[in-house]
């Protein structure tokens, strides 16, 4: 159906989005996210049981957890559109309900054109009407194909890209050629991840067929899981003389999620190729180690406590965030209305804090447990290893995290005076 009739229907009777769902052959509702309204699928409708996941049985998919991830996703759009200081054109090949890329092209100044794409008809059919209905349908295209195809019919280096979103239920690595294709040099590429159990080591065959890495169940297996998907994303972009720079990066809930810049040049991308390695662990006395190359390490000894050591990788060691871009992010967040505003703004800060320390973090509660000692407060015990002179800061991988370059022997000591 033609957007702008569509429009005509929505000024023509106050009762529109009701007809208007009838249509859709589903139960919807009306939700309001950010500055727009859109028509999604009545997820209270699909479920049974306290256990079933709503998302997944609708017909058409839409998570309302996901409003902190598209909050976020407008505010690095932004940041990175006033870098550019020109138009930018957006892809999101995984639309769903065209929540996303409705958002983009209201929320965000300074957006073209926004390519969107759903494999399910009923999904390209709702995401029409919500771009009609927030009066974009004349910068928001809606396809419907499969989201591999769809990228790739933008590989050329005329019709690429600025922005694509690869915001999948799972791994985002089945649409990482594509999507890296269908980018511009200098463009900016979003990955979710919300396959967990792979990422954080509960089922290392998977992750290691996926993201081409070993994870670890460690203390630290959000961070773990970041740097397994960057370091996947920077090997898949360096077959195509892609290299790529890790803007900012993030671990809420149930996902993970990556923003990297991406350049065309065997230059770059053998640089992003050095940023590779493999982090040593031991799980008998907190011990970790970086091992920079694509090469195993050698080493199989823990150097503290003689213990086998265990090895997560290979993996991206670069930075996973850039203070410059969460410092633009926080100052895009003033003035807007967003619901999870002070939530949002406290990531930010974190991530931002923690961009130039050390890689992995320690868990208070965690070395306690194990030394069997009361768990002080995470304050009290980032500011005794400060009068050490040490480093360190809370992470927002973990609440109960810092991440510091005092050794494990030192973290073990301070805990244990601590609490004495």
């Amino acid at each position: 159906m033609n957007p702008k009739y569509l429009v005509s229907i929505i000024k023509a009777s106050v009762h529109a989005r009701e007809l208007w769902s009838l249509s859709f052959g589903f139960p919807t509702e009306t939700i309001t996210e950010g500055e727009v309204k859109v028509v999604v699928p009545k997820l209270a409708a699909y479920v049974k049981e306290v256990w079933e996941y709503a998302p997944s049985k609708a017909p058409v998919f839409y998570n309302p957890t996901m409003e902190l991830n598209r909050d976020l996703a407008v505010l690095a759009l932004q940041v990175y559109q006033k870098m550019l200081e020109r138009e930018v054109s957006v892809c999101e090949p995984l639309t769903g309900c065209g929540l996303r890329g409705v958002r983009f092209a209201v929320e965000v100044e300074g957006v073209g054109r926004v390519s969107v794409n759903d494999i399910n008809p009923k999904a390209a059919k709702l995401a029409t009407f919500n771009a009609a209905l927030n009066r974009v349908e004349d910068r928001v295209a809606v396809a419907n194909e499969d989201a591999n195809l769809f990228l790739s019919r933008y590989a050329a280096p005329r019709k690429r890209f600025n922005y694509v979103d690869v915001d999948p239920f799972g791994s985002p690595v089945p649409y990482l050629d594509a999507a890296l294709r269908a980018l511009r040099s200098g463009g900016l590429l979003a990955l979710t991840a919300t396959d967990m159990a792979p990422l954080c080591g509960v089922h290392p065959r998977a992750c290691l067929r996926k993201y081409g890495g070993h994870p670890l169940r460690t203390e630290y297996c959000h961070e773990l899981a970041v740097r397994l998907l960057v370091g996947c994303l920077a090997m898949m972009a360096a077959k195509h003389e892609i290299g790529v720079e890790v803007l900012f990066s993030h671990s809420v809930d149930h996902y993970v999620r990556a923003y990297a810049t991406v350049k065309y040049g065997a230059r770059v991308a053998d640089k992003s190729v050095q940023q590779m390695g493999y982090i040593l662990h031991c799980f008998s006395c907190f011990h970790r180690e970086t091992s920079l190359g694509i090469i195993s390490p050698l080493k199989h000894v823990c150097p503290e406590c003689k213990a086998k050591l265990s090895v997560a990788g290979p993996l991206w060691l670069g930075k996973i965030a850039d203070k410059n871009f969460c410092s633009l992010m926080e100052r895009e967040a003033e003035g807007r209305s967003l619901r999870q505003e002070k939530r949002l703004l406290k990531m930010i800060s974190l991530v931002q804090n923690e961009a130039e320390a050390p890689i992995t973090y320690y868990t208070v509660d965690k070395i306690c447990d194990k030394l069997n000692l009361p768990i002080p407060a995470l304050k009290k015990v980032i500011n005794k290893v400060r009068r050490e002179g040490f480093q360190a800061a809370p992470t927002h991988f973990n609440s109960r995290g810092f991440k510091t370059d005092a050794q494990a022997s030192v973290v073990r000591e301070i805990l244990t005076k601590l609490t004495a």
